[in-house]
């Protein structure tokens, strides 16, 4: 059987398929037809093995309670040696309905009211809402812009005071960083690592992103030391990698039994055991057979990034594009345009009706960026990218 889904030229219809990315706009205060790029969900279909395991599934007409044998275990363990040269333990992996569920999970298992946890601004938003939410306190060591680099970097005396200062417990790290595209190198993850275990904080990576790095090499957290892999949670997931959002999985990597023990006693206690078999039939599908519609995949993406530089460069007057390492998510400066904040929002929603991720949802630090998804046709990117020049230069 052949791989047959390698077109990602082909603009997909998905209007009027209950699709969080294109039929929610209204609702969320956008025109209906807005250009949404926002959201890290692809508009590419997956690869067909996913697609023929599920159809095969659906075949069945039968749904009941379900769960994964060994062969799913290794499914996983054999795309992390593949990809990612790390051989973790079939015993290690908890399955649970996404990431930001798991990192809620270890907020509540690991840490107690009042707490602080910390993490690292601009970041994906959810971090800071699992944390507020749960009635933790977050306390963010902001991440550095070298504005010659274009780079952002890790301030490792902020980091460790803060953790001092506020007695830390959990910190909640992002390899590949999202939104500003950093893949942290093996040096930084050991710095990161060492403070960590000098101070006795938990350390909860979240790696969904692990698969695509363009600059640099993913390095897993747990792979480092002993003394990191004893004292961290890596949590992963199928669902960037392949597009599988709505499957509902995740594998968390605990190889510390005590504390896999005692999140997986969170997760019993808010009522999750089995998942779904969509969801566990995708991802064994996924990583079994989609080698080769990943790395086509990863290739168009890696395009249309440099189509992005390129474009900014050449049309964008004071914009600029951080540089883009790893995810699949693009981070632009627009604070080279003088629009403040609130302009920069109008302009982009009201003039060029594009649905981007403001900057500020990930922080003070975010302020006059804004975060666009470029894992789509390249003539919807291209699109994007005209409305929006001609938006602000108009």
């Amino acid at each position: 059987m052949a791989e047959r889904n390698l077109d990602f030229d082909t603009v997909p219809e998905r209007h009027g398929t209950n699709s969080l990315k294109y039929d929610f706009a209204v609702e969320r205060g956008y025109k209906e037809d807005t250009l949404p790029l926002w959201v890290a969900d692809m508009d590419f279909k997956t690869t067909s093995y996913v697609q023929d395991a599920l159809h095969a599934l659906a075949d069945r007409g039968i749904y009941g309670y379900s769960d994964s044998k060994a062969d799913y275990a290794d499914a996983v363990k054999g795309w992390y040696r593949r990809h990612h040269a790390w051989e973790p333990e079939s015993e290690w992996i908890v399955k649970t309905p996404g990431v930001v569920c798991a990192l809620a999970a270890a907020v509540r298992a690991f840490t107690n009211k009042g707490d602080a946890v910390l993490i690292q601004r601009p970041v994906y938003y959810p971090f800071g809402g699992v944390i507020k939410k749960n009635g933790r306190r977050a306390i963010s060591s902001n991440l550095v812009l070298n504005d010659e680099e274009g780079r952002y970097y890790i301030d490792f005396k902020d980091f460790e005071d803060k953790i001092k200062a506020e007695h830390v417990k959990l910190f909640i790290l992002c390899n590949p960083h999202n939104p500003v595209s950093r893949v942290w190198s093996r040096e930084e993850l050991e710095k990161i690592g060492d403070i960590c275990v000098k101070h006795g904080v938990l350390v909860v990576s979240d790696e969904i992103h692990a698969d695509f790095t363009f600059k640099g090499t993913h390095t897993v957290f747990a792979s480092i030391k002993k003394s990191f892999a004893e004292s961290c949670i890596v949590c992963t997931a199928p669902s960037k990698t392949f597009n599988l959002a709505s499957m509902l999985l995740s594998n968390i990597f605990i190889p510390n039994k005590a504390l896999r023990l005692q999140f997986k006693a969170e997760m019993e206690a808010v009522g999750i055991s089995q998942l779904g078999i969509f969801g566990i039939d995708a991802c064994k599908a996924a990583y079994l057979h989609g080698d080769e519609w990943f790395s086509a995949l990863k290739t168009y993406i890696a395009e249309n990034s440099a189509f992005v530089r390129r474009f900014v460069e050449e049309r964008l007057s004071g914009v600029r594009m951080i540089r883009h390492e790893g995810t699949y998510l693009v981070w632009l400066d627009f604070r080279g345009t003088g629009l403040s904040a609130t302009e920069l929002e109008k302009t982009i929603v009201d003039k060029a009706n594009l649905w981007l991720d403001s900057g500020s949802l990930f922080g003070k630090t975010g302020s006059g960026f804004e975060r666009i998804n470029i894992a789509c046709p390249r003539s919807t990117l291209k699109e994007a990218l005209e409305r929006l020049q001609a938006a602000l230069y108009k």
